[in-house]
């Protein structure tokens, strides 16, 4: 990776925080001019980080603070409608949801999590 591509790196949490199938770590971002809450979670060893936006209505996902998967830990929910997601993919697997979850670009390196900025995804200003 070079230097210039670095310069787009957020970083997010540690990586410890983030544990195959539990608590999620919720971040601000601005995105498409809004501030909106984005989530990261581990899923089979990989950070995975998504919009807090379900496909069916823009709502946010948690059913409680930073939760987000079900109970075997193998599934996205949406508290709202029931909506379900692949957590490595955050495509649609079932109930009402349309397409997939907005990702997030996220790198692992040295014990930290990043996330990318993108033309449309950005920090949120102070």
């Amino acid at each position: 990776m070079d230097a210039s591509a670095d310069e787009d790196l957020n970083t997010l949490c540690n990586g410890r925080d983030l544990v195959d199938g539990g608590r999620a770590v919720s971040f601000d971002v601005t995105y498409a001019g809004q501030t909106c809450r984005a989530f990261a979670v581990r899923y089979r060893g990989q950070v995975h980080a998504y919009l807090n936006r379900c496909t069916h209505v823009a709502m946010e996902m948690d059913w409680q603070p930073d939760r987000f998967f079900d109970d075997t830990g193998q599934w996205l929910l949406c508290a709202t409608h029931g909506a379900v997601y692949r957590p490595d993919t955050g495509e649609c697997a079932g109930g009402p949801c349309r397409g997939k979850l907005f990702a997030i670009e996220t790198l692992e390196r040295d014990g930290v999590v990043f996330w990318r900025s993108q033309y449309h995804l950005k920090p949120v200003a102070f």
